[in-house]
């Protein structure tokens, strides 16, 4: 019997996800607008996030939440965090018992600061819940490109499972039972991705960006290792692997804002130049409150908040940055 799965939000990551999946086994892809869905049923193309791409013909798309829900024996959650858990709590009406949830999003809830896989277990429980991270640009990933991810959940079954239905010859999926340390990864790159756009923005280099993402992987380690995740997961695809790609690359959402606001633009016109979500933004200020709550230094996340939320210049924050008193690179 093939694995059904529907994938939860059509956007960039999600329709890449669900075109993966879809070449494995039926797959059915969940667009909030009818038009998008309809697009995607006819021309085989996502106009608004992936207009260059070809679909694959397998993959099917609904804007009925019960319609790819309810046949579903996998579920995949590619929501941002803001709207996460509205959209879980109406899937949770159509959803069989016991099916996995795995999802996508690399973020915050805002008001708990919740991972997604515990808004999931909220909104749907008595279901296992999966994690599928790592270094993973959408156009990259459908258009071919040698690639890897991590699918984290501490089932064995269910993790070589869904390792076989996202896997394709370009892309390897490995398994990590290190739930927490994937998403910590996950929230935290993008945050540390908006400072290194704001120092590219400034016209700073390479020396910068590496020094920035050496000091935010501290920083995620820190978090991460307070919050119950495991060291090594940091060294792995969730975490620098992760942290690389969406500190160097201009098709980063959160690099791209952060390089704008190196250049002097509020956020506010940042966030208006794209029609995505930099989920850095909404998640920085969580970020920041989990590191107080388990009293845990993060600097850059800090100034990355004071910039996004407070009015401070990105030249300011990389000044208090820099006057930081001399300490030990293992402190």
């Amino acid at each position: 019997m093939p694995i059904n799965v529907a994938v939860i939000g059509a956007g960039s990551w999600g329709t890449t996800v669900a075109a993966l999946a879809a070449v494995n086994t039926p797959t059915i892809l969940w667009s909030r607008r009818p038009e998008l869905a309809a697009q995607i049923n006819d021309a085989h193309v996502n106009g608004d996030y992936l207009p260059s791409f070809v679909l694959p013909e397998q993959l099917r798309a609904t804007s009925s939440l019960e319609e790819a829900v309810s046949h579903a024996d996998v579920l995949v959650m590619a929501v941002p965090s803001h709207g996460y858990r509205d959209v879980a709590s109406k899937a949770a009406q159509y959803l069989r018992p016991w099916v996995p949830i795995v999802t996508l999003t690399k973020g915050l809830e805002r008001s708990s600061r919740k991972r997604m896989s515990e808004v999931t277990s909220d909104e749907m429980p008595g279901h296992p819940v999966a994690v599928l991270t790592g270094p993973n640009l959408a156009k990259e990933i459908l258009g071919g490109q040698p690639a890897a991810s991590v699918v984290a959940i501490d089932d064995e079954v269910i993790a070589a499972e869904l390792q076989r239905i996202f896997s394709r010859p370009s892309l390897r999926i490995y398994t990590n039972p290190d739930v927490v340390g994937c998403e910590v990864g996950g929230v935290v790159k993008n945050v540390i991705a908006i400072a290194s756009g704001m120092a590219e923005g400034m016209g700073f280099g390479d020396n910068t960006r590496a020094t920035l993402i050496t000091r935010g992987l501290a920083e995620m380690t820190r978090l991460g290792l307070a919050m119950g995740g495991h060291a090594i997961t940091f060294s792995g695809l969730a975490g620098i692997g992760d942290l690389i790609a969406t500190c160097s690359s201009s098709q980063s959402r959160n690099n791209t804002v952060g390089k704008q606001l190196g250049q002097g633009k509020s956020i506010d016109e940042a966030l208006a130049s794209t029609n995505m979500v930099a989920e850095g933004v909404k998640s920085c200020p969580s970020v920041l409150d989990l590191a107080r709550r388990h009293g845990v230094e993060m600097p850059i996340t800090e100034q990355v908040v004071g910039v996004c939320h407070h009015g401070r210049t990105a030249a300011d924050a990389l000044g208090a940055l820099m006057q930081r008193s001399r300490k030990s690179e293992l402190d």
